[in-house]
């Protein structure tokens, strides 16, 4: 559903609803030429202005929206000079070349509403009569031209990883280093070309634009960094002119000073060990997430502090079945809270232990761990489902492997029926608990949507509740979702 595709102009896919053709400054167009080109910016009332200035004032500036969705917005008035986006603020900074542009632009949006994207955006005059440097670098980057990019993921429903940023990347010129992060912006990552002008090149033709179709949008600035240090090559940074780097090791900072990264593991050459060593390979860069030693080949989990009453084997398979195939379960006759899970592998019974230790499952806070039987015996008291095609790992191992996490509040829907609407979701999950938010959407041609409840009990519970149940005639699919919002 997500492979990259092999050509990179299909690659890259613009969703941007504003055209994607650069407007020449020195011969802007007529404004009826560029609306006919921007079918998102709609019209209607404005916001009051203050005194003249050659600089803008935007507000509620999305993260979907970028600079050239701005540019479009203001170019067919002038030439625009400097252009400083306030990420943290939901706000931009746009300076025109003199101040009668600038006067032109909000006397026309005085009378019509600017939109990008659905969004109302509302202008007035800065305060600022000038865009200084200082200004431009008060959150560590501007506009003045760097080999180093700062490079923003919004909208990531899928990993990102350097192998993916170097094939996005290195058509623009030679990338010599990458160090990925987490910050509070979201997943982040300095890239660092040989030249400026590949920089420069990429920037240009990148900004805004998806890595996968329908999300990952790429939001690009120059970084004020003189030269990135990588210390580890492996799937969180790479150091493409040092290839004989070592592997970071587990429990160190992958790149100091450039953020948290959100868990750390090193780089694993191969997994013998593992069956389907190739699919988890393709699924975490060559390494393995935190906390997983690749190592473990005890295929069975024994699961305990059970709510007895409302639990059975298809509720344990739903949930067990995100992080492996599953053999067979066992509820235990004399320990009614207890129960066998037999995974397909080592590696799937170690990813369950590990993220489902402590999760919280009809109001009881489950124990997972290795059971000291190497199989669960076939019996009258079994659940077989090595057969079940509701098994997720049989198809998209990779796909499958990098969606594994913890539960989280917010769950994903998919096999949809294409007519579903968000209140036939609503309807199907609200016996569950309190929704807070839901999101539905396309994604190469198939409807999936994002359902956020109040806690993560409340996802958990939807999970094993509703996932391979019946929704307008179509059998839904259900993981976590690692996304923060929506």
């Amino acid at each position: 559903m997500f492979v990259l595709c092999c050509a990179y102009w299909n690659l890259i896919v613009c969703t941007s609803q504003i055209t994607c053709q650069a407007l020449d400054p020195c011969s802007p167009p007529d404004l009826s030429s560029l609306l006919l080109r921007s079918p998102s910016l709609s019209l209607s009332g404005f916001s009051t202005m203050t005194e003249p200035s050659k600089v803008i004032h935007v507000r509620n500036v999305g993260h979907e929206i970028s600079e050239n969705d701005l540019l479009q917005l203001f170019q067919p008035f002038g030439v625009i000079t400097k252009l400083v986006m306030l990420r943290a603020k939901n706000q931009a900074l746009i300076q025109m070349q003199d101040t009668p542009a600038a006067v032109s632009a909000l006397q026309f949006y005085g009378n019509v509403q600017p939109a990008i994207r659905g969004r109302n955006v509302y202008v007035q005059f800065s305060s600022h009569q000038e865009l200084t440097t200082m200004y431009q670098n008060a959150q560590g980057r501007g506009d003045e031209p760097n080999r180093i990019l700062l490079v923003t993921i919004h909208h990531m429903l899928y990993p990102i990883t350097v192998e993916v940023l170097h094939q996005v990347f290195f058509p623009h010129g030679f990338v010599e280093k990458i160090v990925t992060f987490q910050k509070s912006a979201g997943f982040q990552a300095l890239i660092q070309y040989q030249s400026r002008q590949s920089a420069v090149a990429a920037r240009t033709a990148l900004q805004g634009r998806n890595i996968y179709d329908g999300c990952c949008q790429l939001d690009i600035q120059f970084s004020n960094l003189d030269e990135l240090q990588v210390n580890y090559n492996n799937e969180r940074s790479r150091d493409f002119t040092n290839p004989n780097l070592p592997s970071e090791q587990k429990g160190r900072s992958p790149q100091p000073g450039y953020g948290d990264a959100g868990g750390v593991y090193g780089l694993q050459v191969g997994f013998p060990q593992m069956a389907n060593a190739a699919a988890i390979a393709a699924a975490f860069g060559g390494g393995l997430p935190p906390g997983i030693s690749g190592t473990n080949d005890r295929c069975t989990v024994l699961v305990s502090n059970l709510n007895p009453d409302k639990i059975d084997e298809d509720k344990l398979f739903n949930l067990f079945s995100i992080y492996g195939n599953i053999v067979r379960i066992k509820l235990l006759r004399n320990k009614p809270d207890h129960a066998l899970v037999q995974m397909g592998d080592g590696f799937q019974s170690e990813l369950a232990v590990h993220f489902l230790k402590g999760a919280i499952l009809f109001g009881k806070r489950l124990e997972v761990n290795f059971s000291k039987h190497p199989n669960i015996t076939q019996g009258a008291d079994t659940h077989e489902y090595m057969n079940s095609n509701l098994n997720r790992f049989n198809r998209n191992a990779a796909k499958n492997y990098r969606y594994c996490c913890s539960p989280t509040k917010m769950i994903h829907l998919s096999s949809l029926p294409q007519e579903v609407t968000e209140e036939e979701i609503v309807n199907h999950l609200e016996e569950i608990g309190t929704i807070v938010n839901t999101k539905l959407f396309e994604m190469n041609g198939k409807k999936q949507a994002l359902v956020l409840f109040e806690t993560e009990e409340q996802a958990t519970e939807a999970l094993v509740c509703k996932h391979a149940t019946s929704l307008g005639g179509s059998i839904i699919r259900i993981s976590f979702s690692q996304l923060q919002g929506i």
